[in-house]
């Protein structure tokens, strides 16, 4: 990618992209990414099955509950402007071990079902760690060859992780278990990720010296930056600050729509609890079954073309979702929204990370990601208030007009350009 104010290289100076295989650890470095981002989905789509259930163990409303996505985005929040210095300073196998340390803190108070306030604490200690790992994983598959798909792999897994856990959340609950032994679960796969992703990313800067010359990886050999000047660099970069409105959005809409959905169908459409709970899995399969195959559809169309498509489709299948009072049609239409939604994020990165010098990437990234789980925070905080005052119906107006603010957001994106630096 051309840095502004220097003489471009020749067309057809091609990079050397580092593939799955080559270095050969690759394939286990993105094995590791997606059973970080499965904990995360794991993590993400339990809150929808498990809020009325808290509700009743704390005996709190709409609003105070909603203080968990707070918690939640204030972790990373925290984290943005130190994502690079953390990198940096521990290297990419000790950074990541610790993010799930992190996350295994916040795992361990929820499990022992700490007085409220606490709870919302613990949600730092995870958002904090996810946000950390999130923007060395995305700028990670970003410069690998075939990106996107393999940020649909990487992204994938996250909604699988999604999709799994309301079935499992509500499966507990509805045994009479309390909510917060579904941690037990999350705290597993933190244990397991700890020592696979540490082994997996171990001898990673080493490689990288080895390689040297202009492989794209050797971003992260910017020994002796400025990191907070170069994080304030990437805060002044239209394509950062258009890419953290578009993620706020995004993610405000994903999680408002996983958080609330539920609440929507038990108080507006009488729904069983111990029923409707597994519907936020079917959001979560789309999502998942949309990252895994549609993809690869944005590489071959370009990633700015398909992501206008499937805003508007995820628009108007969330409006038939408030429209229709009807349980198992909201279902097909929610699932169907969440198709439409699973591929924004890796075809987004992608323009995102194209779009940003080397030394930009990470600091970026991290940037767009906490904007994005301010937006996971905000929206469904919002939501949330909104809900205790008028009912849970503003749901869906919320959520299309965080579309809007989407479709707004992209067309002020450039393109995916080709690297020539």
């Amino acid at each position: 990618m051309s840095v502004p104010g220097t003489p471009a290289e020749p067309a057809d100076a091609v990079e050397v992209l580092p593939s799955v295989n080559d270095p050969p650890k690759n394939k286990f470095r993105l094995a590791a990414c997606c059973f970080q981002n499965f904990l995360g989905g794991l993590t993400d789509s339990a809150p929808g099955a498990l809020i009325p259930y808290m509700e009743t163990h704390y005996n709190i409303g709409y609003a105070v509950v909603s203080l968990i996505f707070i918690g939640n985005a204030f972790g990373f929040i925290m984290a943005a402007p130190f994502v690079d210095q953390i990198r940096h300073r521990l290297g990419r196998a000790k950074a990541i071990g610790l993010t799930q340390v992190c996350m295994a803190i916040g795992y361990l108070l929820l499990i022992c079902a700490v007085p409220f306030p606490v709870v919302a604490i613990a949600y730092f200690f995870i958002g904090f760690g996810f946000a950390v790992q999130a923007a060395i994983s995305n700028v990670f598959c970003a410069n690998l060859r075939n990106s996107t798909t393999l940020l649909g792999y990487m992204h994938g897994s996250y909604g699988v992780g999604g999709a799994v856990g309301p079935i499992i959340a509500t499966s507990i609950v509805s045994t009479g278990a309390l909510w917060s032994r579904y941690y037990l679960l999350t705290l597993g796969f933190a244990v397991f990720n700890v020592c696979f992703s540490s082994w997996a990313f171990s001898g990673y800067e080493k490689e990288l010296e080895l390689r040297g010359n202009n492989n794209v990886l050797s971003e992260t050999l910017s020994a002796g930056i400025d990191h907070v000047g170069a994080w304030l660099v990437a805060f002044k970069s239209r394509v950062v600050i258009l890419g953290a409105v578009f993620i706020f959005a995004y993610q405000g809409a994903e999680v408002s729509i996983s958080g609330w959905v539920i609440s929507f169908l038990i108080a507006t459409r009488n729904g069983d609890p111990t029923a409707v709970g597994y519907v936020t899995s079917g959001f979560w399969a789309g999502i998942t079954l949309g990252r895994f195959v549609l993809s690869p559809v944005g590489s071959r169309i370009g990633e700015k073309r398909f992501v206008y498509i499937l805003v508007v489709g995820a628009a108007v299948f969330q409006l038939l979702v408030w429209l229709v009072p009807n349980i198992i049609g909201e279902a097909v239409s929610l699932a169907i929204v969440g198709l439409l939604l699973g591929p924004v994020y890796p075809c987004a990165a992608v323009v995102f990370t194209r779009n940003l010098s080397r030394s930009e990437q990470v600091s970026g990234m991290g940037i767009i990601s906490a904007f994005g789980s301010s937006g996971g925070a905000v929206a469904p905080f919002t939501t949330g208030i909104l809900a205790q005052v008028a009912g849970t119906f503003v749901l869906h107006p919320i959520a299309i007009a965080l579309f809007a603010v989407m479709l707004v957001c992209w067309f002020g994106l450039p393109g995916v350009r080709k690297r020539t630096e």
